[in-house]
Parts: C-alpha cells; sequence; structure tokens
C-alpha cells in the first residue's frame, strides 16, 4: 500500500484478466533473440541491434557471433555521437548514465537516443497526480503533443521523463514536473515514492529495458497544471474509475503508463492483490516476466 494517505477501496466487481494484456505487451523481450550481448569494462551490460553490427566490428569492438566488447566505457559517449552523425539514430541531446543492471553504479554515458539501439537499461520516473473530490478520487492525466517523436497524441501521466546522466530519481521528478505541468517546487517535494516497475520490450526505437520509479502526489483541488515545454497538449481531471475503464478496455494510454496505472489499482485494491491475477500482475510489475527484463539475473 502507498505511504500516503489514500484511502483503500473495495475491488470492483469485473473481469481482472484484460490487464494482462499490458503486462505482456510491455514484455516482448525474448532470448535467444537476433541481437549480441554487449559488455562494459567486461560486464554486461546490453543487447546490441543487428543494425550495428558491421559498424561495430569496423571499431573492432568485437564480432557478431562472439558479441562486442568496450573496454573502456569513457569512451561510451563519444562512440554515441558517431553513431548519431553518420545517422543510425536521431540525438536526443540528452545523456542518460547506463547501468548493468537495477541498483548497480554507472559504467558510462550515452545519448538517450542510442539506449535501445544498445538494449541498455535506461531508468525513468511517472507520477500520479490524485486529487480527491467531492469524496471521490479522480487522476489528473495529460495528452500527448501530436508532435512527440514516441506515442503521439496518447494519454500520459501527469508528470513522466527520463532521468538524465547525473539525476537521481527525485530529482528527475522535479524537473518533470516543473518543464511538464508547471508544479512548483514546494509541491512536488510532497511526492512519496512507492515502488518501482520493470520490463523488457521491442519496439519501433529498438529494444527497450527500463526500470520505472512511481510516486504519488496527493493535489489539492485549487491546483491545475498546465504545460509548459510543449510536450503535453492539455490535462485533464478523470474519476479514477473512468482511468480503470480506459486501461482496462482500451490502449489509449502510452505503453508504460498503463503498467505505473496497473500498480495504482493493486494498491488501492480496485484490483484484488490476493486474486490469482493480481498476484500474477504484482509479480510481474515488480520483477518483469522477459528474460532482459533489468531485474533478472
Amino acid at each position: 500500500m502507498s505511504v500516503i494517505p489514500i484511502t483503500p477501496v473495495m475491488p470492483l466487481k469485473t473481469d481482472f484478466s484484460p490487464f494482462l494484456r499490458h503486462l505482456k505487451n510491455c514484455n516482448t523481450a525474448i532470448l535467444p533473440c537476433e541481437r549480441a550481448p554487449f559488455l562494459l569494462a567486461g560486464q554486461p551490460a546490453g543487447w546490441v541491434t543487428p543494425e550495428l553490427f558491421t559498424r561495430l566490428e569496423q571499431e573492432g569492438l568485437g564480432t557478431r557471433t562472439t558479441g562486442f566488447h568496450l573496454p573502456f566505457p569513457e569512451q561510451l559517449e563519444a562512440l554515441g555521437e558517431t553513431l548519431a552523425e553518420e545517422g543510425f539514430y536521431t540525438s536526443h541531446h540528452e545523456l542518460f548514465d547506463v547501468i548493468p543492471t537495477l541498483g548497480a553504479p554507472a559504467l558510462g554515458r550515452i545519448d538517450r537516443g542510442a539506449l535501445p539501439l544498445f538494449g541498455f537499461v535506461a531508468v525513468g520516473v511517472h507520477m500520479n497526480g490524485l486529487v480527491y473530490r467531492e469524496n471521490t478520487l479522480h487522476l489528473w492525466i495529460g495528452r500527448r503533443s501530436a508532435h512527440k517523436r514516441l506515442d503521439p497524441a496518447k494519454l500520459d501521466h501527469l508528470v513522466a521523463g527520463g532521468v538524465s546522466a547525473g539525476l537521481s530519481p527525485q530529482e528527475a521528478l522535479a524537473k518533470e514536473a516543473a518543464e511538464e505541468a508547471n508544479i512548483p517546487s514546494s509541491l512536488i517535494a510532497q511526492a512519496v515514492e512507492i515502488g518501482r516497475i520493470v520490463y523488457a520490450l521491442n519496439r519501433p526505437e529498438g529494444l527497450r529495458r527500463d526500470i520505472l520509479y512511481c510516486y504519488d502526489l496527493i493535489l489539492p483541488e485549487t491546483f491545475t497544471p498546465s504545460a509548459t515545454d510543449g510536450e503535453v497538449d492539455s490535462f485533464e481531471l478523470l474519476p479514477l474509475e473512468d482511468v480503470f475503464s480506459f486501461v482496462q478496455t482500451t490502449e489509449a494510454f502510452k505503453f508504460n503508463v498503463s503498467l505505473v496505472l496497473i500498480d495504482l489499482f493493486l494498491r488501492l485494491g480496485l484490483i484484488d492483490p490476493t486474486s490469482a491475477i493480481g498476484q500474477q500482475l504484482r509479480q510481474g510489475l515488480n520483477e518483469g516476466i522477459s528474460p532482459l527484463s533489468p531485474q533478472k539475473k
């Protein structure tokens, strides 16, 4: 359960099995796969896309049959810049730390856009912006800009984003809250970390192996978010049961947002956490069901 004062509710009388599809859809990465292992300073760090095999072989970093190894991680950032200049991906101009697995220290840095090509672990933050209105729990949701590079026009959390190099999840949350929703620092400081979710899936941009740190924030009824950086077109406050129905019956939300919302439904009891499906969802959120999940050894 969350450690902030959210009143639990009775499980809704409905079929919970449709929620399993979101878990499965976010854990599509399998082994064996067409990718090759990538090591940094001797440590397993990623799984390289076949599109990079020839280029990395030209760099003398290994072969497609034996895998690739960069013994000096400080060279990773420059390698990423070279690959962007050569058209292998579009740079985000934002560096991310590269970690081998959950809880491990950073081995190096690379542009965010290169992470899926190498199958590196990425870290992000998501926050449930909750409001009590007329004794009913509501959730602020955002509509992603139609011009977003990934998942345009999808429904999203009030605050969500990646953790840039050198930042903690809490620092990244405060940064994203100010930029995306104009939430003052005094208010975002009240957000409570309630857990984390892991998954690994194949996406158009490559292999996503993500760790999401999840937060709850109870907002006053008087607060209204405003989009400040152009990444969100609009915000809307919805009753939580409407959000529940959206996740259960549609694909309206960005893929990983659905996982964070399922976590919320479990913690509040909207999905019975003691049921067989509830336990399956909880284990899948905490550990991932893909063998390439950051939690897997």
